[in-house]
């Protein structure tokens, strides 16, 4: 039994065509709708399913393309994450078989899908996958330097396999260890959802950051692009949580917050916190932003923002998201920029052992916050782009 499936976004595709050979059908799956209709004309496939919102043709154009194909009984399913009254209405009247609301998990698609056609002739024995299809794809940007023993491969691996519509980007920021060998051995087999951006000289966390931003940003399939320390001091899970929040909302950022509040698990040094603290009443004075913690390193990004905030170098190494706000707040105005963004407390922060920044560093931040308030004096950003020596694997 053969099955093509038609979506827009290749992270929903890969793991619905992957649990769909697993039970036995013959798939094949395509991002782009013309090049569908091409295939199901080739194909004959025995059932079809497709997406609704899709640049160029719609899924609905699809359905009304196979109604009046040579083989109009085709059994049809749309897998979308349109729920308008209107669009469900007008594809049972086109002739849809079923319409199914994402997010939903990969069994109960199976059982829909064996429902319409049946099962194949040899079926697989699998076990019951724990995996949802969501409406949204997800890019995470994580930095890396020198974090060959911190790097929690499994961890992310873990994540990646159970949770669809992510896809990684480590960015190796110039390491000296066996940072570059960790990330492709993390990459072997998962390409499709992991990317390893290689700078081969160091340039610091912020351009490590903003380059990796700027390469997610090309990626066609993503909505939303954010970045994550690679010591997971801010887990998987807590960073799905802000994902959450900015697809519910007209948010364009939303940042973790590592406010200690009832029921969270957060640490910190005393000794550092007491910085923080001093170092966040400089910087609220600087954004006119009444912000508990900027400097979190979780945050996640509508993509129509990301030119905005990434689109020049930082002017400094570690504050840069200070400058991010600043930016936003010059692009748009204060009072729009503040509404756009979103401070959302986290449910678990831990500070991890072999953190980069030490205290002396967290002195100089002080001076730096001086140089952001200058650099960005009268809403003028400074522009010191230079050329960066880079590979992409």
């Amino acid at each position: 039994m053969k099955i093509l499936a038609i979506d827009d976004q290749q992270l929903v595709l890969l793991p619905l065509q992957k649990r769909l050979v697993d039970l036995g059908y013959v798939v094949q799956i395509e991002t782009n709708a013309e090049k569908g209709l091409e295939i199901y004309n080739s194909f004959l496939p025995d059932l079809v399913i497709v997406d609704i919102n899709m640049p160029g043709i719609s899924g609905l154009d699809i359905v009304k393309h196979i109604r009046h194909s040579e083989n109009p009984d085709t059994p049809i399913m749309v897998l979308s994450g349109n729920t308008q009254d209107s669009v469900i209405t007008e594809g049972f009247d086109l002739g849809i078989n079923d319409y199914m609301k994402k997010p939903l998990s990969l069994n109960e698609i199976s059982a829909r899908v064996k429902r319409l056609i049946g099962v194949p002739e040899f079926q697989n024995d699998v076990e019951t996958s724990n995996v949802m299809i969501q409406h949204r794809c997800v890019g995470v940007v994580i930095p890396c330097y020198n974090e060959e023993e911190r790097l929690l491969s499994n961890a992310f691996l873990n994540y990646i396999d159970k949770h669809s519509g992510y896809h990684l980007c480590f960015v190796n920021d110039g390491s000296k260890d066996k940072t570059l060998e960790v990330l492709h051995n993390i990459q072997k087999g998962r390409e499709d959802f992991i990317t390893v951006y290689d700078c081969e000289k160091n340039g610091g966390k912020a351009e490590a950051v903003r380059l990796g931003m700027l390469h997610m940003s090309k990626k066609a399939d993503l909505d939303y692009i954010g970045f994550l320390d690679a010591d997971l001091s801010t887990d998987l899970a807590d960073f799905d949580d802000l994902v959450k929040t900015i697809e519910t909302s007209d948010f364009k950022i939303v940042s973790g917050s590592r406010i200690s509040r009832m029921g969270a698990n957060i640490t910190k040094e005393s000794a550092r916190k007491i910085i923080s603290l001093t170092i966040n009443y400089i910087i609220r004075k600087i954004l006119k932003m009444d912000f508990k913690d900027t400097q979190c390193g979780a945050k996640i990004f509508s993509k129509d923002v990301i030119d905005i905030a990434f689109g020049e170098k930082f002017v400094t190494q570690w504050i840069f998201d200070v400058e991010i706000f600043k930016r936003m707040s010059i692009h748009f105005g204060l009072k729009t920029a503040k509404s756009m963004l979103c401070e959302q407390p986290l449910k678990r922060w831990i500070h991890a052992d072999g953190s980069k920044l030490s205290m002396k560093d967290s002195i100089k931040i002080v001076g730096q916050l001086a140089q952001i308030a200058w650099v960005y004096r009268g809403n003028n950003v400074k522009n010191n782009s230079k050329k960066s020596h880079l590979r992409v694997a």
